[in-house]
């Protein structure tokens, strides 16, 4: 016996659907991949619109509303806490300064860092640091977390297969980026976001890359807890 809610389970998928077109999309086409009437699909849209997470553009395609963020604001506390252990046993796994960034619109910020203790050379990576999500590892990362499409860059793809991503010199010259993105079915997922490492050019990627996968695994699983 399912232990489900049939009609809460649709308006999370559907938010879901929504949200893998950037472009929008219509009522009917949202009804066709829930495999509902076009009367049931109108119904889960009119609730997700008077919560503010669904809203019609001009052409009347669907987007995510503004109050995916909102939920995505109280999400980065609850991220924030769960991360910080994690993050610091990381940076001393790879040695290497550790971090987790979120994506804000077309750039990647930088929201936890923790350093590793030894006194080694380290990369400069402030909190708050923002830079484009078609650059350095946390950018790869991120848009490795989102759905495969035909026009995906090849880096893009390997990271995708690997299950990381890696980058050498994209935002400083010397170095190396690793990082993951944090997969996670929690109803908060509109908060898109990667786990990583960045170091000089002595990372021992191989370590490094292993440390970073278990770490994204290990806060999607709590994320999800």
């Amino acid at each position: 016996m399912s232990t489900t809610l049939q009609t809460l389970d649709r308006g999370l998928t559907a938010l879901e659907i929504i949200a893998e077109r950037a472009e929008g999309l219509s009522v009917a086409e949202l009804a066709e991949r829930l495999e509902v009437h076009r009367a049931i699909a109108y119904r889960i849209v009119a609730t997700l619109e008077g919560h503010g997470l669904v809203v019609r553009g001009k052409e009347g395609g669907l987007r995510l509303g503004a109050g995916v963020a909102l939920l995505a604001g109280h999400f980065q506390p609850q991220l924030r806490r769960v991360a910080q252990p994690l993050l610091e046993r990381l940076a001393y796994q790879a040695r290497a300064t550790a971090f987790v960034s979120v994506a804000e619109g077309d750039e990647a910020v930088v929201i936890l860092v923790a350093e590793p203790d030894e006194g080694l050379l380290r990369v400069g990576y402030r909190l708050g640091s923002r830079h484009p999500l078609s650059q350095g590892a946390a950018g790869l990362a991120i848009l490795a977390g989102r759905a495969a499409r035909p026009n995906d860059a090849e880096a893009l793809r390997e990271a995708r297969r690997q299950g990381y991503s890696l980058t050498r010199g994209q935002l400083q010259k010397g170095a190396v980026g690793v990082a993951s993105p944090i997969v996670s079915r929690s109803p908060e997922a509109g908060l898109e976001s990667c786990v990583g490492v960045v170091a000089m050019e002595d990372l021992d990627v191989e370590r490094a890359a292993t440390a970073v996968m278990a770490c994204a695994r290990q806060l999607a699983a709590l994320l999800e807890g």
